[in-house]
């Protein structure tokens, strides 16, 4: 008679605690890991793991699995040990919501995110306008991995402020009131917590910078404040640590008033190569102050899709590119493809990086509200 229903046997065991890894074997009775090591009682099903790998399943802190509301699957997670995913990072996200304002989200996550719109308009069902009521939809729906979300500070600010959140308007004492407690009772309806973005490269499909990137300090901090006071949740934050110092100062404001802890993206940058050396200290030094902060590091590097009709390619910046970006694809690509113009494309790249560099410090200002 078999004494546990599963009993996976000498794979080599890797079990996230930071143990060396070891050939063992494992049992699992009634969906709990019950013995680790030589397992002598035999399984209802038994798998022979020599030469694999047995791991726990991977948790993703940062996806943008925004279309769940319509895909089950959750694909390409799902394919490479993925058992739970959250989603709703960057400040981007889809509730709360009204009508009004369906196509300015997709608008965002299309620009962020290159999910193409068309697939963001037959997807959405719209069956949402409150946070609760979206985390009532995903509730009702079946996923082959664990998912969790965050309430989106974009979202917030275009349901809270409406056409001057897109246009960059600072947020009144009311209208942070009541960011505050829409975000608290997100979180308390069960959001995993916040996730806000003060970033140039996120802007919406039409170039318009996202919402959240100038919201002021004050309005961050008492959105914290009020996640905090729920006595749960997170923070995320994703930031291009172009003043290093002004940027680790609003994390750790933000950590002290709420109490919680908070996640920030982490990459290094062709404009400061050695900047993210330098952020890891500082994140290192909030820690040892009892300040819970985590850089969030890819795995690997960051791939992108890059063309003449997305959102990205090499020649934005390029001044040449610029004079032709007007017209419609295939006269783009044949310009291009001239000699000359190819010449002119790369004796004026240098100038393209150096625009593109005083843009961003000219752009990064403090908002007049911080």
């Amino acid at each position: 008679m078999a004494e546990h229903d599963l009993v996976i046997r000498g794979g080599v065991v890797v079990d996230g605690t930071g143990a060396p890894r070891r050939t063992a074997d494992v049992a699992v009775s009634g969906g709990w890991i019950t013995e680790v090591g030589r397992v002598d009682g035999r399984g209802g099903r038994e798998i022979d793991a020599d030469g694999a790998v047995v791991a726990p399943g991977f948790v993703d802190i940062h996806t943008h699995y925004e279309q769940a509301t319509w895909d089950s699957r959750l694909q390409p997670s799902a394919w490479h040990g993925v058992t739970s995913v959250v989603a709703g990072n960057c400040g981007v996200g889809f509730a709360p919501v009204v009508p009004a304002h369906h196509q300015r989200l997709i608008d965002l996550m299309e620009g962020i995110e290159d999910i193409p719109g068309t697939a963001l308009h037959e997807g959405l069902p719209w069956t949402w306008e409150s946070y609760d009521e979206y985390l009532d939809v995903l509730a009702g729906r079946q996923f082959d991995l664990d998912i969790g979300v965050q309430v989106p500070h974009a979202a917030l600010r275009v349901h809270v402020m409406g056409e001057r959140a897109v246009a960059g308007g600072a947020a009144t004492d009311g209208e942070i009131s009541r960011m505050a407690a829409l975000a608290a009772a997100a979180v308390e309806a069960g959001a995993l917590g916040f996730s806000t973005s003060r970033t140039l490269n996120h802007k919406s499909v039409d170039g318009e910078l996202t919402p959240s990137y100038d919201a002021g300090v004050d309005e961050l901090l008492k959105i914290a404040a009020a996640v905090g006071g729920t006595g749960c949740g997170v923070l995320q934050l994703v930031t291009d640590f172009l003043d290093i110092d002004m940027d680790v100062e609003i994390m750790t404001s933000m950590v002290r008033a709420s109490g919680r802890p908070l996640s920030v993206s982490l990459l290094q940058t062709h404009f400061d190569p050695a900047g993210y050396r330098t952020v890891l200290k500082r994140i290192a030094a909030a820690n040892a102050a009892g300040l819970p902060i985590r850089a969030q590091v890819a795995a690997r590097a960051v791939g992108l899709v890059m063309g003449l009709e997305l959102t990205l390619h090499p020649f934005m910046t390029n001044p040449v590119w610029r004079e032709v970006a007007h017209l419609p694809l295939a006269e783009q690509a044949a310009r291009l493809s001239r000699p000359e113009v190819k010449a002119a494309v790369l004796a004026r790249a240098d100038q393209g990086e150096a625009d593109s560099a005083d843009r961003r410090a000219a752009d990064r200002q403090v908002p007049a509200n911080v």
